[in-house]
């Protein structure tokens, strides 16, 4: 079905007990009245001002329609309302509700910025205004939750993790990536997690090459991360956590010399998997005997030839079974500096794995995939406006922590919070947004309003 239709008009017969006319005559309606809320959140963090105040506009001033602000403010709404590529902006030009977000008057006001004037935008910041847009994402997210918990932060786990994202044109940097098997860029991501709590919150997104080693930029990208977190929680214990595709001399060495915990995963070789024999052993003696997959947890001491000494390593001894498989020999090895036991430093690595659940709705649900730009650092730049459209989401979240959403995907969030018609209308001294009284949700919705500074009227 095109876009583009002849008709406004629509007629069912012979499907409902009477003839069905549907007509798209609604005027100053939006499918997004919900989205509102998001404009409540970031009034809270001040993030997109904060973006806005680190590109530099070029523009001859005298022909500028559309501010830098408004460009940032309008990709950011419309990738967490669902609409990730520019060329959307053509179906949402006259959104009462969007141009709501953009501080403008839903009836009256100027149309959204065209494709062109976005895609001239997503091209211009340099290299060194996007390091800028990241480190303000990072200062935003810190402040936020110094603030939230003042004096309260004890804890603090940083976890870094590589992501595929897979290209389907001629982009700069897109390379052929063996091991998932496309043409791709391989975005880090790191998350931070404060005193335990269930939420890992993005701080830092990075586009790399899509042949880029998993190790490569992790060190500096940490040397600035927790350069900052011990700046400003001097008394918080820190926490990294990171898989075995990151290990790597310079990296242990800097964790040591700066005096924080780490949990890093380390690759099986021949001398780590005679360590773990002497567990495998009565592993594969038990597994034989339940019929069960079998583990124990050990420790040894090790260093590789280019470390600089020898550090604690954590054994898992696995042997899997599978009903109709043979036994499966699976040993997993841990370096850390920790002083607990084998079996609750393994189980405190594995609470990494919930950074997947993190990945999966950057890519299934605000599409951080779609860098489609030719140039690599526009296609920077898309990345971080989809980590700022996950900021204000994962805020969103935070605020709807005693309803129904409080661990909702952000694709539940939108469908349930943000999807949800709204007629607009305007009187003199303010603006009046008509919500469906049989929205199923209504409770949620307005204690989740409440929770942002909304007041009962």
């Amino acid at each position: 079905m095109r876009d583009s239709i002849t008709t406004q008009c629509l007629l069912f017969e012979g499907v409902f007990r009477k003839p069905l006319v549907t007509e798209f005559d609604q005027h100053h309606a939006s499918s997004d009245g919900g989205a509102v809320l998001l404009k409540a959140v970031d009034r809270r963090l001040g993030l997109i001002d904060a973006l806005a105040g680190c590109v530099r506009d070029a523009r001859q001033p005298g022909k500028v329609v559309h501010g830098l602000q408004e460009l940032i403010a309008q990709r950011v709404y419309g990738i967490a309302c669902g609409y990730p590529d520019a060329n959307d902006t053509a179906r949402l030009g006259d959104d009462p509700i969007h141009k709501l977000l953009l501080d403008r008057d839903p009836i009256t006001g100027e149309r959204l910025a065209s494709q062109p004037t976005l895609s001239r935008f997503e091209n211009a910041p340099t290299r060194g205004e996007l390091l800028q847009l990241g480190e303000a994402l990072f200062e935003t997210v810190l402040e936020r939750h110094a603030h939230r918990l003042p004096g309260k932060v004890k804890h603090l786990t940083v976890d870094l993790d590589v992501t595929a994202d897979a290209t389907h044109g001629t982009q700069q940097l897109s390379f052929f990536n063996g091991f998932y098997g496309t043409w791709c860029y391989l975005p880090m991501l790191a998350f931070l997690t404060f005193n335990g709590e269930r939420e890992q919150y993005l701080c830092a997104a990075v586009l790399r090459p899509g042949n880029a080693p998993t190790q490569r930029g992790a060190l500096p990208l940490l040397m600035r991360i927790l350069d900052r977190l011990q700046e400003r929680f001097p008394h918080a214990r820190i926490l990294v956590r990171l898989d075995g595709g990151f290990a790597e001399p310079e990296l242990f060495e800097f964790l040591d010399f700066i005096g924080v915990d780490y949990l890093i995963g380390m690759a099986k070789n021949a001398v780590l998997k005679q360590l773990a024999e002497p567990w495998m052993i009565p592993a594969r003696a038990r597994a034989d005997t339940t019929g069960q997959t079998a583990h124990f947890y050990a420790e040894a001491r090790y260093a590789a030839h280019t470390w600089d000494r020898e550090r604690r390593v954590i054994l898992k001894a696995e042997v899997v079974r599978h009903p109709g498989r043979e036994p499966r020999d699976n040993p997993r090895f841990v370096v850390t500096n920790l002083k607990r036991s084998p079996r609750r430093i393994y189980q405190l690595y594995c609470q990494r794995g919930e950074i997947e659940n993190r990945l999966k709705e950057l890519h299934d649900g605000l599409e951080i995939g779609r860098t489609s730009c030719s140039r690599f650092t526009a296609n920077q730049l898309r990345v971080l406006l989809t980590a700022a459209a996950y900021v204000l989401l994962q805020e969103l979240r935070l605020k709807a922590a005693h309803t129904r959403w409080a661990r909702a995907q952000v694709s539940t969030l939108r469908e349930q919070v943000l999807k949800l018609g709204a007629h607009v209308v305007a009187s003199v001294r303010r603006w009046v947004l008509h919500l469906p009284a049989a929205f199923p949700f209504l409770a949620g919705w307005h204690r989740l309003a409440l929770a942002l500074g909304a007041r009962a009227g």
